[in-house]
């Protein structure tokens, strides 16, 4: 065999700074790929909710700044669909924040779990990929790194995934924004994305506690319906909270009452 022909070991394990940097972009660029893969079933439905979204901002009365500017800064759909009655109503102000908080207190629960994955990134980072939480790509992204343990491309392969929930949830937003007046409410444009966000969300409720909490947090907001200023929205999320942790607590923790029964 010639000489130029052989390859030693320290041929392979010794690269040039170069061809590292062009190895790890590629890595890179390959997560976030497989990020955006792995959260595009929902992006129908993502951008069907935001088209719902967009056209009820509309139809309340807001104007086409006020609605563009709620959609990219808010960029929370059921937020966003609880506080608009509240506006319309001329709700007082600490209704329509405590609406607004109570709804999004699943996000401080989000950045405590997530938190743990990124301690290493900046504070402008932080709040940057926190804005771009979304609820069906948090459930995607815990389900491929349930460790807290560093991994190669778990930061790319979350960015992925944040963006392009970020941008069919605008890009659906901005669609029924522009459309909203155009569209009749004979058409019942609401229903079909009630529908859509259902298909996305019913196959993630896999946990019983979640389940526990859906199922109290919806007779809740049935027998609630009528009270003033939509507070019952604000009484089921705080009931379907309180039974998922209750139910998660007795039943599925290690030691738990149920487990010492048995």
């Amino acid at each position: 065999m010639r000489q130029s022909d052989q390859t030693t070991p320290s041929d392979l394990t010794h690269s040039s700074p170069a061809e590292s940097a062009e190895t790890q972009s590629e890595m890179q660029k390959r997560a976030f790929r497989e990020g955006v893969k792995a959260g595009s079933p929902s992006l129908i439905g993502i951008a069907a909710w935001g088209l719902v979204t967009g056209i009820a901002m509309i139809k309340s009365g807001l104007t086409l700044v006020q609605a563009l500017g709620m959609t990219f800064i808010v960029f929370a759909g059921s937020a966003q669909l609880a506080a608009l009655p509240l506006i319309v109503l001329t709700a007082p102000i600490w209704v329509i924040f405590l609406t607004g908080l109570m709804i999004n207190l699943r996000f401080v629960i989000f950045s405590v779990i997530i938190a743990p994955h990124f301690t290493h990134l900046k504070v402008w980072q932080k709040a940057f990929w926190g804005y771009m939480t979304g609820d069906v790509s948090m459930v995607y992204f815990m389900s491929r790194f349930p460790s807290e343990q560093p991994e190669p491309g778990k930061f790319d392969y979350m960015k992925g995934l944040f963006v392009a929930n970020w941008t069919a949830w605008q890009i659906g937003s901005v669609a029924g924004i522009f459309l909203g007046n155009l569209i009749p409410q004979s058409w019942g444009v609401g229903f079909a994305g009630t529908l859509a966000i259902l298909c996305v969300l019913l196959p993630m409720v896999l946990k019983r506690a979640t389940l526990v909490g859906v199922i109290a947090a919806s007779a809740v907001a049935l027998a609630t319906f009528h009270w003033p200023y939509k507070l019952g929205v604000l009484m089921a999320v705080i009931v379907g909270m309180l039974c998922s942790m209750a139910w998660e607590e007795w039943h599925e923790r290690p030691g738990s009452v149920s487990e010492g029964k048995s």
